[in-house]
Order: C-alpha cells, then structure tokens, then sequence
C-alpha cells in the first residue's frame, strides 16, 4: 500500500501510480528504461534533447509497443537548433503524445503553443526566477532541480532550501529533483512541500538504463565528494553551462592543453569529441572514462546495479520503514 505522505494530487495530474518521475537524461532515457518506470508505477520520460526525428518516432512506438502507461518527452529548447526543434515538436504532436518535459530557459510561446494543443507541460527550474515564468506561461508541474543533480545544473542552490521557496509561490505540482536516492531523501523532499520526485542517478543505475556499464559501475562506487561541478563539457551546448558528472581525466585538468577537436570514441554511428556533452551510452567505444560521467551527489544512496522494479521496491520499503520508526518513537 502506498504511504499517506506519497498520495498526492499529482498522481492524478499525471496519471500513474506512483509520485516517481523518470528524469529524461538524453541518450539514457530510452524506451526500455521509460517502459520499467511506467510498469513499476511511475511517470515516464523518453530523453530525446536534440534527437533527429526519426530516432524520436522510434522510440515512441517501441515504447508504445511495451508498455501503455503515461510517459513525456524531454527536450531543452535552448540547447536545440530552432528548426530540428520545431520538427521535433511537430513529430510529438504527429504521434499523439500527451505530455512534454522542458529544461533551461523557460520558452514561454512554445509552452502556450502546447497548452493551445492541448498538451500538458512539464518544466524542470533551478530557480524561483525560472519557476515564475513557467507557472505564468501555463506549465502544469514544476520540477524543481537542486544544486546536488547529476548532469545540466540549472541553480546554485540546494533542493531542500530551493524547493519550499517554490512550493509556497506556486499554484501548480511541484517535483523535486537533486539528492535523491533513498527513502529517507524521498520523505524530506515530501515533507518540504513536493508533491513527487524526479529521479536520474536512481534510475541510471539499472539495467534497463541505456547508460555504459562502465558509467553504471563508477557511480556505483562513488561517493558525494566524487562528482564535479564544472564548465569543462560544454560541446555540443548552447553555452559553457555547469554539469555536475564523476571526477575523471578532464576535471582533473590533464587535457587542458589538448585539441578540443579530438575524437576520443564513437557511439550511436557517431564521434564523440573532447569535452562533449555526450555521456557514453550502451555500446559505446574509446576512452569511456574521459568522457561526461554525469552523477549527482546521489550517488552514495545507490549501493548496487538493479532493475528498475528492484529500485522503486527499496525506495519503498525505505519510505515504510522510516514511516514506521518515527510513529513508533513518537509513542
């Protein structure tokens, strides 16, 4: 059964069972990894963040073709070519989805082009100043993401001082997204005001994850202090912005002096460049660790390789047990 605190108002504006949100972390996000959220009871999230086209329509009917639960798509339109984003757009709407995820700059005309299309909207903020301008331009849940998140980081601030700011100056769900591997992260986010949670590092972590087993093993074994919030992997971005990823050959400072515009691997058929942005995936070849590892400060709350039922059942367990302890200490 699920726990009082857990059974909030967005599981009906999302429709699904769980106040769990898949984050969409581009390349790791895929199908497999979206369709285990949805069939655990959580909200699914295809990361298709300057994906052509046709590999978005394939991955909407293979999700499709699995698992029939409620899913978005996440795309940043800062980071994307207005036109490829346009026919990304054009291609979600073409396939009937229902949902969208947006992250960075708040794109106030394409969120009301969606509302006009009857679309939900779902934008990730890492500020109150984001956070604001979703909410006026007619986003249908915030997520709010925490100075301590894997990947792209939005804010300098960290989840649990950022998300009760948001919460009281919101009239809409609001998600929290940063820090948050365990039971016990769950219920403090729960108990500041958030109405579910966003999860990357949790999630990548499985096997159903589209991520390098290498990637998967090294944020297994990290801790906190491992990961890195630095400027140093920003090709293939719009601007120099801060990822959060494992400490490795890059942070450590040993390519400063090096060609940016050499090639260190391949994958997907492409070249993966110095600095990219691109974090290596299932299949991947070259010089996995020199690449982006994204991990958030997470990382030490996640022990082991699951599956994604296997996680979302510890997550929960974890919820109930610590339930339990403090109504019993209460006593």
């Amino acid at each position: 059964m699920l726990p009082k605190p857990l059974r909030t108002p967005l599981l009906h504006t999302l429709g699904c069972e769980l106040p769990i949100m898949l984050a969409g972390m581009g390349g790791v996000s895929r199908h497999q990894l979206a369709a285990a959220v949805n069939q655990a009871g959580g909200f699914g999230v295809l990361g298709m963040v300057r994906e052509p086209v046709e590999r978005i329509r394939q991955e909407v009917e293979a999700l499709r073709a699995i698992n029939d639960g409620p899913f978005a798509v996440n795309l940043i339109p800062a980071a994307t070519e207005r036109r490829l984003l346009m026919d990304q757009i054009a291609t979600c709407l073409a396939l009937k989805v229902d949902a969208f995820v947006f992250f960075w700059d708040v794109d106030t005309g394409l969120v009301q082009y969606l509302k006009q299309e009857g679309k939900q909207v779902i934008y990730q903020v890492g500020n109150q100043r984001d956070a604001d301008l979703a909410q006026s331009a007619g986003a249908d849940v915030l997520i709010v993401q925490g100075y301590e998140a894997g990947g792209h980081v939005r804010g300098t601030t960290g989840t649990l001082s950022l998300l009760p700011q948001v919460v009281a100056n919101s009239d809409v769900p609001v998600v929290a997204s940063g820090g948050i591997a365990s039971g016990d992260a769950m219920l403090a986010a729960f108990s500041m005001g958030a109405q579910g949670v966003s999860l990357g590092s949790a999630f990548l972590a499985t096997h159903e994850a589209n991520a390098h087993s290498h990637h998967k093993q090294r944020m297994v074994d990290a801790l906190a202090d491992d990961t890195v919030y630095t400027t140093r992997f920003s090709r293939n971005w719009h601007e120099p912005a801060p990822v959060r990823v494992l400490s490795n050959a890059v942070t450590r400072g040993d390519y400063d002096q090096a060609d940016p515009n050499t090639c260190i691997g391949e994958q997907d058929g492409q070249p993966i460049y110095l600095f990219s942005t691109d974090s290596p995936l299932t299949g991947a070849q070259g010089k996995l660790d020199d690449m982006a590892l994204f991990c958030g400060q997470s990382c030490r709350q996640i022990n082991a390789i699951t599956s994604v039922q296997q996680r979302i059942n510890t997550l929960l367990d974890e919820v109930h047990i610590r339930i339990a302890t403090l109504y019993r200490d209460s006593r």
